[in-house]
C-alpha cells in the first residue's frame, strides 16, 4: 500500500526518516516523562505530610494514570483535527502541576493536580508517537524506537532531578522546575510549528465504530500478548528491588540493579524497533517471548553481581517489543493511527495496572521469588498468539 505524503509534504520527503524532527519529538516526550516521574519519590513526602496511609497514597498513581482511558477518544479527535498544540503544550503543563505538587495543601487537591497531569500525558501519549511514526517514513520501527527511548531517559532521570530539588531547593522551591518544561514547549514550538498535526493517512479516517470493526482481527491476538508480558514487566520494573531486598541484597544494590534494567531498556527499545524494520514484527516478538523466559529463570537462580549481566540482557529483550507493538498498530490502521494507538495505550494501561496487583498478591502469598519464577514462565503462553496476529492489511 502506497502512503500518501501529508499535505505540503514532498512524496520523496514522506518516505524518509526525517531525523530531527523524530528527535525533536523524543526529547519532548523524555522531557515530559522526566516530570511524570517525580511521583514515586514524593510518595514517603506526601505519607509524612499529609497523614496518609499507604493505601491512599497509592491511590494517587490511580489518579494520576486513570486519564489514560481518555486516549481512544483523543486518538479519535487527533485523525480528523490538528492536535498539534496541545502536544506541544504538554511538557509545559505537566511540569507546572508536578512541580507543584509539594505545595498541594490537602489530599483532594493533590488528587486533582495530578488528574490534570494524567489529560496532559494521555494527549502527549495519544498523538506524538503517531506524529513520530509518520514522520519515520519506511522505518516505522525505528521511529518509535526513539519514541520508547524518550520516555526510558525520563523515568530513569525524574527520581534524581526531584530528590536533588528537594534537596538544594526544600521542597516549596521544587516550584522553580517547572521552568525546564516551558522552555521545552517553546522549542517544540519552534521545532514543530510546520508539522501536520493531523495524523490520519488522508482523509478523516474510518467512523470510529468502523475502525474498531476493523481494528478487531489485530486486538484479540495482540491483548493475548500484552497480557502475558505484563506479568514480565510487573514482575522486572515494580518489584524487582522488592524482590532483591527480601533476597538479602542490600538497597542501594537493588536500586542500582534496577537502573541497569532501565539503561539496557533505553538500547533495547531501540534496537528492537530498528531490527523490526529489517527482520519483521513478528520476528522480534518471538525472540522476545522466547528468550525473556530463559533470561528471568536464570536471574531467579542467580546471585550477587552475576545477576547485572543478566538485567542486562533482559533489558534488551524483555524491554525491546513496545515499540514493535507500536508500529504494528499504526501500520494495521493506516486511516486512524492515532485512534488504534489511543485503543492500544488503553488496553495496556488496564491490563498493565490488574497485573501488577496480581503479581504482589501472588508475592504476598508465595513470596517474591516465586512471583517471579511464575511470571517469568507465562511469557511462553504468548508464542501462539503470535501465529493469530494478521498481516497487514492491504
Amino acid at each position: 500500500m502506497s502512503v500518501k505524503a501529508e499535505a505540503g509534504t514532498p512524496p520523496a520527503r514522506a518516505e524518509e526518516f526525517q531525523t530531527g524532527r523524530v528527535l525533536t519529538i523524543t526529547i519532548g516526550h523524555a522531557v515530559h516523562d522526566t516530570y511524570t516521574a517525580f511521583l514515586a519519590p514524593l510518595l514517603p513526602v506526601f505519607i509524612e505530610n499529609l497523614s496518609l496511609t499507604k493505601t491512599e497514597a497509592g491511590l494517587l498513581t490511580a489518579f494520576n494514570q486513570a486519564p489514560s482511558l481518555l486516549q481512544p477518544v483523543i486518538g479519535h479527535l487527533a485523525d480528523r483535527l490538528s492536535l498539534r498544540y496541545l502536544v506541544i503544550l504538554s511538557p509545559a503543563v505537566t511540569a507546572t502541576v508536578m512541580s507543584l505538587l509539594g505545595l498541594a495543601p490537602t489530599y483532594l487537591i493533590l488528587a486533582l493536580l495530578l488528574i490534570v497531569v494524567g489529560l496532559s500525558s494521555a494527549t502527549l501519549h495519544s498523538v506524538a508517537p503517531v506524529m513520530a511514526g509518520r514522520l519515520s517514513g519506511r522505518n516505522l520501527g525505528r521511529g518509535m524506537g526513539f519514541w520508547m527511548v524518550g520516555g526510558e531517559l525520563g523515568r530513569t532521570l525524574g527520581p534524581i532531578v526531584i530528590v536533588a530539588g528537594i534537596q538544594f531547593l526544600g521542597l516549596g522551591g521544587t516550584a522553580w522546575l517547572m521552568i525546564g518544561g516551558w522552555l521545552t514547549s517553546i522549542l517544540l514550538f519552534f521545532w514543530l510549528k510546520d508539522v501536520p498535526g493531523r495524523v490520519a493517512d488522508g482523509g478523516n479516517g474510518l467512523p470510529w465504530r468502523q475502525a474498531l470493526h476493523v481494528m478487531r482481527p489485530l486486538l484479540v491476538p495482540l491483548l493475548g500478548i500484552i497480557v502475558v508480558r505484563s506479568f514480565m514487566q510487573a514482575a522486572l520494573t515494580t518489584y524487582l528491588p522488592i524482590y532483591l531486598t527480601e533476597e538479602g541484597a542490600e538497597l542501594w544494590f537493588a536500586g542500582v540493579s534496577l537502573s541497569v534494567l532501565e539503561a539496557a531498556g533505553v538500547a533495547g527499545a531501540l534496537l528492537g524497533g530498528s531490527l523490526s524494520d529489517r527482520l519483521g514484527r513478528r520476528a522480534i516478538l518471538f525472540a522476545s517471548l522466547a528468550a525473556t523466559p530463559i533470561l528471568m529463570v536464570l536471574f531467579v537462580f542467580a546471585s550477587g553481581w552475576l545477576r547485572f549481566p543478566l538485567l542486562l540482557a533482559l533489558g534488551l529483550t524483555a524491554l525491546s517489543v513496545t515499540p514493535v507493538v507500536m508500529a504494528i498498530v499504526q501500520e494495521y490502521a493506516p486511516e486512524n493511527r492515532a485512534l488504534a494507538n489511543g485503543t492500544y495505550m488503553s488496553f495496556s494501561f488496564l491490563i498493565r495496572s490488574g497485573v501488577v496487583v496480581l503479581v504482589g498478591a501472588m508475592g504476598d502469598m508465595w513470596g517474591m521469588r516465586l512471583a517471579f519464577i511464575v511470571s517469568s514462565l507465562i511469557p511462553v503462553l504468548g508464542l501462539p498468539f503470535l501465529l493469530l496476529l494478521p498481516s497487514r492489511r492491504a
